[in-house]
């Protein structure tokens, strides 16, 4: 398999991907129509922790990380490794020495759709991690690949410099040309989710701030006494 690495490729402002971290995945999803997300299988290797930032992407041979090793010298300060292969790999790709180099480079995280190892020694060290399985299998570095290419994930198309969002959720991805707009509705529905919050809060039912005693009617549900829906006496 041979490859290529893309040096210097246009990258989402840090600004905005700043201003994206302040709204959880569900909440950025939902602003960009229900698109983006990577899938339930990718999941956090840590709890609590939400991080954005830039995609470098890498396009590896399953048992491979020859091309993370390449990577790292494309990575730099608020940028997020994005991983995947080129057929179905749970094995250890990622682990503790890949992200010290990271770290010292100021990258904010990294996320699989393979398999991480070390993962005490991630969340003690801080760096963030996302992955589709945890696993000590080892891996060679003799097969080439990509960095910085489009790439896709659970059918998400991911181009470097996009960015990527990730919490105790999952993961979205933003595309670059998208990212100013998404923080603008993503602040929009957390104001209208305040409203909303604050009138539960105060009693009110979703039936009745949505409107869904008219759906329900509309849609033929009835509601019905114990007496009427048994015929027995309770």
């Amino acid at each position: 398999m041979s490859g290529v690495i893309v040096t210097n490729p246009p990258k989402a402002d840090l600004k905005d991907v700043d201003a994206l971290a302040r709204y959880g995945v569900a909440t950025v999803s939902e602003a960009m129509g229900r698109t983006g997300l990577l899938g339930p299988a990718i999941r956090p290797v840590q709890q609590g922790v939400r991080v954005a930032g830039t995609a470098v992407t890498v396009l590896s041979w399953p048992g491979d990380n020859l091309m993370i090793h390449a990577a790292v010298e494309q990575c730099g300060a608020g940028d997020i490794l994005v991983v995947t292969t080129t057929s179905p790999c749970t094995d250890g790709l990622f682990g503790e020495l890949f992200a010290t180099a990271l770290q010292r480079r100021g990258v904010r995280g990294v996320v699989t759709n393979t398999g991480i190892r070390d993962t005490q020694e991630l969340r003690e060290m801080g760096f963030a991690a996302w992955s589709r399985a945890v696993s000590s299998q080892g891996t060679v570095k003799a097969t080439g690949g990509s960095v910085n290419v489009p790439i896709a994930i659970d059918g998400q198309v991911i181009n470097p410099g996009d960015v990527i969002l990730a919490d105790d959720d999952g993961v979205v991805v933003v595309p670059r040309a998208r990212v100013a707009a998404t923080v603008e509705r993503s602040e929009a529905r957390e104001a209208k989710e305040a409203a909303t919050r604050a009138a539960f809060l105060d009693g009110q039912l979703g039936l009745d701030r949505y409107g869904l005693r008219e759906t329900l009617k509309n849609l033929g549900v009835e509601y019905q006494s114990y007496e009427e829906y048994t015929g027995e006496r309770p």
